[in-house]
């Protein structure tokens, strides 16, 4: 039961995966209600850049990264691997070799609830890893391990085949169910977002908001 490599399961059309691209994390957070998503401890390790694609999904014992390779291996274009290390800081889950080939491969992305190493190398790339923390400690590979199984990092339940969306604020997982909904409702905030820009610019914005509520929670404010 702790090693088994399962078949892939679903896809996503690749028209969500080029709607979502436009899309900052933090607005998509805002149209879920801000609940199904993670921000620290999981942070950007790259250098920058919107990280959208298909969970392919895996679980390794903490410390050990030889199921991982396999997920390299086996995971398509445009997905990103997902690593359940258990949050463990002590060893190393990838580097900057693992992050150059799954680039290479043309994989979306990697994200390791755990550690990674070559800090410096992967901060200077565009190719997005996410992680908990950075050792100079190695990996272990020796297993056990699973790939495509339903896991969770940080808290963020991820199954295969959910879109996983990351940038600097974080990261979030959305159900294919749940695309056609959540992609409206962001791209209408986004839409609103930047109306609001262009009045904050311009001094028109309009703070009256706030006065009122105050008012609906009971605040005992006294003009000065």
């Amino acid at each position: 039961m702790g090693f088994t490599i399962h078949p892939r399961r679903g896809g996503i059309d690749p028209v969500w995966i080029e709607r979502f691209k436009v899309l900052p994390v933090s607005t998509i957070s805002d149209s879920m209600e801000r609940l199904h998503g993670v921000g620290m401890p999981l942070r950007a390790m790259h250098g920058g850049g919107r990280m959208v694609g298909t969970a392919f999904t895996v679980k390794t014992r903490p410390g050990d990264n030889l199921i991982v390779h396999k997920a390299l291996d086996l995971a398509a274009p445009g997905e990103v691997v997902v690593v359940d290390a258990g949050g463990e800081q002590e060893n190393a889950i990838i580097g900057e070799l693992m992050a150059a080939y799954a680039e290479q491969r043309g994989l979306a992305g990697i994200v390791i609830f755990g550690a990674i190493r070559d800090s410096a190398e992967l901060a200077r790339g565009t190719f997005p890893v996410f992680a908990t923390g950075v050792t100079h400690r190695g990996p272990y590979k020796d297993g056990p391990g699973v790939i495509n199984i339903p896991i969770a990092v940080a808290g963020l339940p991820v199954s295969p085949g959910d879109l996983v969306c990351g940038d600097s604020d974080g990261l979030l997982a959305i159900t294919p169910a749940a695309l056609e909904d959540v992609h409206d409702r962001a791209a209408q905030k986004l839409a609103a977002e930047q109306q609001m820009m262009l009045a904050i610019r311009a001094g028109t914005d309009d703070r009256s908001w706030i006065d009122r509520a105050l008012e609906a929670a009971g605040c005992d404010y006294r003009d000065a």
